[in-house]
């Protein structure tokens, strides 16, 4: 198969960390990994725990920001955020369950602790949580410009409160009303 990353390189047949199977650029370093190959993998290996306390080199995980075309099929692949904190993403053939992971993507993988969720990576569940990961993020940063780190972090505790309480409808009402003593709405 020739490499659709890079247009130049061949893909050869050869193992990620001798692990599992993949096919490997010859030329860009990339790799096209099977879903169903690293699936396998893991319900061989269960028990088996990617180093946490890995380095980091600082190897680029190079991502190609333009699509590109499963070596396979030849359609146009996927985008997949891998994580809310990470902007990175991964190209995905939903045509044949196969991962292009750029050269890095594998240690960037491992680094952010997501080696071992590669198969997860890619589904909608995983991207529906990373998008509300995001939101979140989003409003946090939204209300602490709008507060102030201080105020914010006082009424997020206040909030947590209020949550715990039995009462909680009534002590919202109680902190809304313009004269809570008031018989007047």
């Amino acid at each position: 198969m020739k490499c659709t990353a890079c247009n130049t390189g061949k893909l050869n047949p050869s193992f990620i960390d001798g692990l599992f199977r993949a096919h490997t650029c010859s030329d860009c370093g990339g790799d096209w990994i099977l879903i169903e190959d690293y699936a396998a993998w893991r319900e061989r290996h269960p028990d088996y725990e990617f180093a946490k306390d890995i380095q980091f080199e600082e190897v680029e995980a190079v991502e190609k920001k333009q699509a590109i075309l499963c070596p396979v099929t030849h359609t146009i692949m996927r985008k997949f955020k891998i994580s809310a904190n990470n902007s990175h993403r991964l190209d995905y053939s939903t045509a044949i369950g196969g991962l292009w992971l750029d050269k890095g993507e594998w240690e960037l993988l491992i680094h952010e602790g997501l080696a071992g969720s590669l198969n997860a990576l890619v589904t909608e569940s995983w991207q529906r949580k990373i998008r509300q990961d995001s939101a979140r993020e989003h409003l946090t940063d939204i209300y602490r410009d709008r507060f102030g780190d201080e105020v914010y972090n006082k009424v997020k505790e206040m909030r947590e409160w209020l949550k715990s309480q039995p009462h909680k409808a009534d002590l919202r009402a109680y902190l809304m009303a313009e004269d809570p003593y008031s018989a007047k709405r």
